[in-house]
């Protein structure tokens, strides 16, 4: 089911695969930070460092990587309507610190 907002992403669809997968928020285990411009953006930080992750609204100091976009772009992303590298490629999509665990987003995004 496709997200219809970026705050749905964060409080529904993330929260759900995260649970979905706690094999692999246990191999990440690491924060993502994720700042999201535009009307309908805003600041969450993910902690796979938790049993079974937790998503929360904010920022997160601890963050090994964090990740830049516009709410349109990001939601594109999410519904698999933009392909995440080439938006990473094109600028659309930019990454802070540690490229290895962007790379692993795709796992529970």
């Amino acid at each position: 089911m496709a997200a219809e907002s970026v705050k749905d992403v964060f409080e529904r669809h993330m929260p759900a695969k995260l649970k979905g997968k706690p094999d692999v928020v246990a191999k990440i285990g690491a924060i993502y930070q994720f700042n999201i411009s535009g009307p309908n953006g805003g600041n969450w930080s993910v902690d796979c460092t938790q049993p079974g992750g937790v998503v929360a609204a904010g920022t997160s100091a601890g963050a090994k990587c964090t990740v830049n976009a516009t709410d349109a772009d990001f939601l594109n992303i999410v519904n698999g309507k933009l392909n995440p590298q080439m938006a990473f490629m094109s600028g659309k999509l930019k990454i802070q610190g540690d490229m290895g665990l962007a790379m692993k987003l795709q796992q529970i995004l």
